[in-house]
C-alpha cells in the first residue's frame, strides 16, 4: 500500500518595508533651534555650526517664498558634510515641497540633450497645488447590513448608517459601495469619508467612544471625534504634483504611464509653453499656486559651459526652483574652456551666488559623527576603539573612518565577539589602506604598475 502524499503548506512571510542604511540615513533635519541657532549635535547634524545657520536663514526664506531665481552654492573640503546639509534642508522643508538631487555627472546622458535633463531636473523641483471643492460624506459608522440572495447568486445590497453628533442617516449602498467597504475593512465604530463624485472610502480612525477595545487593536489604531454638523459637506481638497509630471501626462508620445516606467525622454517646447500659460490662468483665478521648490546639483564642476549658461538663463524665470549646488574645487579649469575660474564656475554664475563655507571637523566632532553612525548601523563598539578610530579619522579621513565601522564589525562578528575592540580596528586598518597608504605603496613599486608616469622628464 502506498504511502499517503503530504502535501507542504508553503510558508507565507510577512513583507514589511526595508528602510536601508545609506551615507545620510542618520540625518533628520538641520538641527536648528527656534532662533534658527544651530545645535552643536541634533538631528543627526554635528558641528558645522555657521553653515548650518546660514543653511536655515536660507530655509525661511524658500518657506516664506522669497527666494525663488536665487542659488546658493555649499562649498568645503571633502568630507565636511556638504551633502549633509543640503539633505537636512529637504528633511526639514518636509514632504509637500518638491526636492530633486542629482550629481554633476548625471546629465550627461545618451538618451536626451543635456540642457532637456537639466530642464526635467528643473521642472521636478516646482511644485503646482492645485485646489479644488468636493462633496464629502463624513460620519462615525454606526452599522453596516450587507445581505446576500438566498440563491447563492446575484447582487448583493446592504444599508449604512452614519451618525455625527446631531444627526443619523440610513444610505442604500449598490454593488460597487460594498465592495469599497469590504475592501477598506470597514466596521462599526469606524469614522469614515466618502467623496460623492468619485465613491472613494477614506477611513480617518477609530472613535473616541470605543477607545476601551484599544488592548483588541493594537498599537498603530488612530482615534478621532466623532464629526460635528451636517454629514454632508463641502471640503476643498489640494493635490501637490510637480511640472514634470504634468509634462509627461500631457506629452502624447509618452502619456501617464512614462511616470513610474520612468523612461520618459525628450518632451518638446510646446508642450511646456502650453502647460506654462495654463498654470498662470490657474494661479490668476485662484485655483492653483507655484510652490518653488529645490533642485540640488552635488559635484557641480562636473557641469561644462553650456549647462552654467543654461542655469543662468534658466534662474532668470518666473518658474525657476531654489538652485543649491556643492563643490569640493578650489580654482580649477571650468569645463569645456581654457580658463580657470573658484570652484570651476563662471564669474557671471559666482555673482548670483550666496556661497555658504563648510570648515574641516575637529577631533571632538569627529568621535561623535562616528558615534551616531555606529548607532545608525547598530554597531556596539568599546570607547577605547572609539578613540583609535577618531584618531585615524583625524589622520585619514572621516569617510575612510565611516567605512571602517561596518567592515571592523564583521571581523568581530566573525571572532564571536559581542563589541568592536581595538584588535578589530587595528584589523581592518591594516586590510584595508587609505589614500595616503596607497600613494606610498605606489610610489615603492611604481615600476611594477602599467602606464606609469612619475619619473618621467616632460619633454
Amino acid at each position: 500500500m502506498a504511502a499517503p502524499t503530504v502535501e507542504k503548506v508553503q510558508e507565507i512571510r510577512e513583507v514589511t518595508r526595508i528602510e536601508r542604511i545609506g551615507a545620510h540615513s542618520h540625518i533628520r533635519g538641520l538641527g536648528l533651534d527656534d532662533a534658527l541657532d544651530a545645535r552643536n549635535v541634533s538631528q543627526g547634524m554635528v558641528g558645522q555650526t555657521e553653515a548650518r545657520r546660514a543653511a536655515g536663514v536660507i530655509l525661511e526664506m524658500i518657506k516664506e517664498g522669497k527666494i525663488a531665481g536665487r542659488a546658493v552654492l555649499i562649498a568645503g573640503h571633502p568630507g565636511t558634510g556638504k551633502t549633509a546639509i543640503a539633505m537636512g534642508m529637504a528633511q526639514a522643508l518636509g514632504t509637500d515641497t518638491p526636492f530633486t538631487s542629482i550629481a554633476g555627472s548625471e546629465i550627461f546622458s545618451l538618451e536626451m540633450s543635456k540642457t532637456e535633463a537639466l530642464t526635467q531636473a528643473f521642472r521636478k523641483s516646482i511644485g503646482v497645488r492645485i485646489k479644488e471643492e468636493t462633496e464629502i460624506i463624513e460620519g462615525e459608522v454606526v452599522e453596516i447590513q450587507i445581505d446576500r440572495p438566498a440563491t447563492g447568486t446575484g447582487a448583493k445590497v446592504g444599508k449604512l448608517t452614519l451618525k455625527t453628533t446631531e444627526m443619523e442617516t440610513i444610505y442604500d449602498l449598490g454593488q460597487k459601495m460594498i465592495e469599497s467597504l469590504t475592501k477598506e475593512k470597514v466596521q462599526a465604530g469606524d469614522i469614515i469619508t466618502i467623496d460623492k463624485a468619485t465613491g472613494k472610502i477614506t477611513k480617518l480612525g477609530r472613535s473616541f467612544t470605543r477607545a476601551r477595545d484599544y488592548d483588541a487593536m493594537g498599537a498603530q489604531t488612530k482615534f478621532v471625534q466623532c464629526p460635528e454638523g451636517e454629514l454632508q459637506k463641502r471640503k476643498e481638497v489640494v493635490h501637490t504634483v510637480t511640472l514634470h509630471e504634468i509634462d509627461v501626462i500631457n506629452s502624447r508620445t509618452q502619456g501617464f504611464l512614462a511616470l513610474f516606467s520612468g523612461d520618459t525622454g525628450e518632451i518638446k517646447g510646446e508642450v511646456r509653453e502650453q502647460i506654462n500659460s495654463k498654470v498662470a490662468e490657474w494661479r490668476e483665478e485662484g485655483k492653483a499656486e507655484i510652490v518653488p521648490g529645490v533642485l540640488f546639483i552635488d559635484e557641480v564642476h562636473m557641469l561644462d559651459i553650456e549647462c552654467f549658461s543654461f542655469l543662468n538663463r534658466a534662474l532668470e524665470s518666473d518658474m525657476a526652483p531654489i538652485l543649491i549646488m556643492a563643490t569640493n574645487r578650489g580654482i580649477t579649469r571650468i569645463r569645456g574652456t581654457q580658463y580657470q575660474s573658484p570652484h570651476g564656475i563662471p564669474i557671471d554664475l559666482l555673482d548670483r551666488l550666496l556661497i555658504i563655507s563648510t570648515t574641516p571637523y575637529q577631533e571632538k566632532e569627529i568621535k561623535q559623527i562616528l558615534t551616531i553612525r555606529c548607532e545608525e548601523e547598530d554597531v556596539e563598539m568599546s570607547d577605547e576603539a572609539l578613540i583609535v578610530l577618531t584618531r585615524i579619522g583625524m589622520e585619514t579621513s572621516l569617510r575612510y573612518a565611516i567605512q571602517l565601522i561596518t567592515t571592523a564589525n564583521l571581523v568581530s562578528r566573525k571572532r564571536k565577539g559581542t563589541e568592536v575592540d581595538v584588535d578589530d580596528i587595528k584589523r581592518v586598518y591594516s586590510l584595508f589602506l587609505d589614500e595616503s597608504r596607497s600613494t606610498q605603496f605606489l610610489k615603492e613599486y611604481q615600476q611594477e604598475f602599467m602606464f606609469n608616469e612619475l619619473g618621467k622628464t616632460s619633454l
